[in-house]
């Protein structure tokens, strides 16, 4: 039976033979196409057939490089520039040649001053990418590519001198206060909008006047790191302060052009940092950036101080898994020397046994 396809949850699959000439020359396939609409699933169908009839004429063709592979991958800017590198180091090997163990070497050769988390990041993950693109379309090897290991890490920072994975200090209330007693209207209800809910720092400088919804304090959010755009509710007091704001036109630094009305003023992600140091410097606290000063605070004033239960301030923090925040977000705050003191306690015991007063003489 030729290819046909059916609908199977969300994705379209493929079952049947590839015939030439009436004759079945590749199958049985029963496997997704991984379209969902029918015209991405025939789109499928033809490119595999036309494979198959060319493998069957001609033949196996040459092995696929890693340099064929990125004309198939549709790279972000960021992530095409991340590749360069490593399309000069590794372009012309065939992708079954190319192993997780080699793409891990490549760490310390093209960034050796680099910790691991940087070389899974920027090399391992765009590079795997790439191949793993390639087998969906072409059926080329798949690769899987195991995580650094702790020794790893830790041999490299001892290599380049610098400890990666520096616990992050979370705001507290304290902090933002004094913060907001030394900053612009602007910048205060910045810090406090994300310590309140959790924001990213960019989906906070996005914010325009139309995201907010004043008569049911609810502001919009964009979708970011895999969650869609949503509406979250705000203490009242949190949209008075976002009302009280005009709203400001920031400039692109690259064109030059004004940008549309946004709440805090900013027009990137990392406009504020200068500021924020200033204003740090001035208020006489430690500099923290919009990560832990936002989220990572917000997920600590919750869980670690005021006791609510991971579940609920995950929800409210947008986290699709409690684990993640609990493991990441969530700091201890006991200091050790506390904790080690408790088992030197001398813990006060009643004196249950009663020693008998000695009897007074009877005699005069």
């Amino acid at each position: 039976m030729p290819l046909q396809i059916y609908k199977r949850g969300r994705f379209y699959w493929a079952k049947g033979w590839v015939e030439y000439n009436g004759r079945p020359i590749a199958g049985p396939y029963r496997r997704s196409t991984k379209a969902s609409s029918e015209a991405g699933a025939r789109d499928w169908i033809n490119r595999e057939t036309e494979l198959q009839i060319r493998r069957h004429v001609v033949g196996d063709e040459p092995s696929k490089t890693f340099s064929d592979a990125i004309m198939l991958y549709n790279a972000a800017p960021k992530t095409a520039k991340q590749l360069i590198p490593i399309v000069e180091e590794i372009g012309d090997m065939p992708l079954g040649a190319i192993s997780g163990a080699l793409l891990k070497g490549l760490g310390p050769k093209l960034k050796p001053k680099a910790s691991t988390d940087t070389w899974w990041r920027e090399i391992v993950t765009p590079a795997s990418a790439v191949i793993n693109n390639a087998h969906e379309l072409e059926g080329t090897p798949l690769i899987r590519v195991k995580p650094y290991d702790k020794f790893e890490r830790i041999a490299q920072d001892k290599r380049r001198g610098k400890i990666s994975r520096v616990e992050r200090k979370p705001a507290d209330k304290e902090w933002i206060e004094a913060f907001c007693r030394a900053a612009d209207p602007y910048n205060a209800a910045l810090v406090r909008f994300m310590f309140e809910t959790a924001a990213r720092i960019d989906q906070a400088v996005s914010i325009e006047p139309d995201d907010l919804r004043p008569a049911e304090n609810k502001v919009r959010v964009k979708a970011q790191k895999g969650h869609p755009e949503s509406w979250i509710t705000v203490s009242p007091q949190m949209m008075d302060e976002l009302l009280a704001l005009p709203p400001k036109r920031p400039k692109n630094r690259k064109t030059g052009r004004f940008m549309k009305p946004r709440v805090f003023g900013y027009g990137s992600s990392t406009g504020y940092n200068t500021r924020w140091k200033t204003i740090c410097k001035s208020a006489g606290i430690p500099y923290l950036s919009a990560h832990p000063a936002g989220r990572h605070g917000f997920f600590t004033e919750l869980v670690v101080r005021q006791g609510v239960d991971p579940v609920t301030a995950a929800k409210a923090g947008r986290w699709s898994d409690p684990n993640l925040p609990m493991r990441i977000y969530a700091h201890a705050e006991t200091d050790e020397a506390d904790v080690r003191a408790r088992f030197r306690t001398n813990h006060v015991q009643a004196d249950t046994v009663q020693i008998p007063k000695s009897k007074k003489s009877q005699k005069e």
